[in-house]
Parts: structure tokens; sequence; C-alpha cells
């Protein structure tokens, strides 16, 4: 049986770009550009291990959008809602999710499906409820190129 993440990739083309970025303000940059670029109903869908830069991404796009509030990783609330943007904009964590059920009980599809731009920390997690089009960001270390150094894959929905 094939996994819902296979049968999402066989029905959405993706165009990917790599970049390497070689410091958090690099890295914020981006996510920066991202938010800018990104468009009401865009899901974001982001991995990458621990200390990786996930949340300095975040902050970035949350930036792009006009968001001027602290914005830091909602892992033990799943989700944080901010909308002072010309977006409104919402940051789901799901690493300490259980259970897809859990993602129920928050209304996710109102989220995912609805005017503003979501972004997934560890999306990998919830892969069977993720729409078909997500915009799919993953960062990596590579210690052998400094400390600073991480590659990120942005692969977007043609």
């Amino acid at each position: 049986m094939q996994s819902a993440r296979r049968q999402r990739e066989r029905a959405v083309r993706m165009s990917v770009k790599v970049w390497e970025t070689h410091s958090a303000d690099e890295t914020f940059a981006l996510g920066r550009e991202i938010g800018r670029r990104a468009q009401a109903g865009d899901v974001y869908t982001l991995v990458g291990d621990l200390g990786t830069g996930k949340t300095v991404l975040t902050q970035g796009v949350a930036a792009g959008l006009g968001i001027g509030e602290p914005v830091s990783s909602p892992t033990f609330t799943i989700l944080q809602i901010y909308e002072e943007g010309r977006l409104p904009f919402y940051h789901f964590d799901v690493y300490r999710i259980g259970d897809v059920a859990e993602m129920d009980e928050i209304g996710y599809e109102d989220y995912f499906y609805g005017g503003g731009v979501c972004l997934i920390e560890w999306a990998n997690l919830i892969g069977e409820i993720l729409p078909p089009a997500c915009h799919e960001i993953k960062i990596e270390k590579d210690l052998s190129r400094g400390c600073d150094y991480r590659r990120i894959t942005v692969a977007d929905p043609m």
C-alpha cells in the first residue's frame, strides 16, 4: 500500500530550489523572502533535526508577512496564531503530537484550508492529513562545513 505522501507526490509536480546559509541572519532572511511571497491559503511544511534553525526560518517568514510580535516555537501549545500581518499566520509545531487525531481537536482544517498562511514544524509526523499542494522546506546541517552552515531545500508546487 502506498503512503499518503507518495500519492501526494505523484499528484503534485514540484519545483525544487536549494539555498545554503552560513548564519542565523541568512536563514532569517530566506524565511523573510518566503513570507513576502506567501499567499493566502499557502501551507508550508518544515522538517529538520533539532537545532537546525526551524524557528529562525519561521521568524523570518513571520517578518516577511509583516508580523512584528515575537515568534517562538509553540511546542507545548501545538498552534500559535498571529493576525497582525498582511495575512493571518498559523504556526504549528506538531513535535509532541501522539496521534494525528489530536489535530482534529484543534480544528486543523480551518487553518490548512483557510485564508491565512500555515507553517507546520515537524510536518512529517502528520503527513497523512497534509493538503496535496504544500510548499515543502527541509533544513539540514553539515558540521564539516561549519557550525552555522545550513542547506535549505524548498519544494514548491507547480
